[in-house]
């Protein structure tokens, strides 16, 4: 398990996009009007316009998980919070969001 996806909410994707292409000296693999991603190294950096549909207002950091049902159900145990419950994004991918005791979301991804 470790974290491989970072998610960031922008309010203008076309400067966004400018600034982290100078910043990570490639060209984003995804370029679209509702995503803009990035994969450097084994590391995906992710831009999402107004926050998306669950309304990021931070960055959210993914960690990659085997099942994401059981690590749910573990960090639930241990006192998280739901925040977004485990759906498919496209091409099989799972992803969930809860919050920490403190009100800090965590995301949790699963390829299958």
């Amino acid at each position: 398990m470790s974290i491989k996806t970072v998610l960031h909410p922008v309010s203008d994707l076309a400067q966004a996009k400018a600034v982290y292409s100078a910043l990570l000296g490639i060209a984003p693999q995804t370029d679209g009007s509702y995503y803009v991603g990035f994969d450097v190294e084994g590391q995906h950096i992710g831009l999402v316009p107004g926050g998306g549909p669950q309304g990021m207002a931070a960055p959210v950091a993914y960690w990659h998980v085997a099942d994401i049902e059981a690590t749910l159900a573990e960090v639930t145990a241990a006192g998280a919070t739901v925040k977004e419950a485990a759906h498919d994004v496209g091409g099989g991918r799972l992803v969930a969001t809860v919050t920490d005791p403190d009100g800090n979301v965590l995301g949790l991804l699963q390829d299958r």
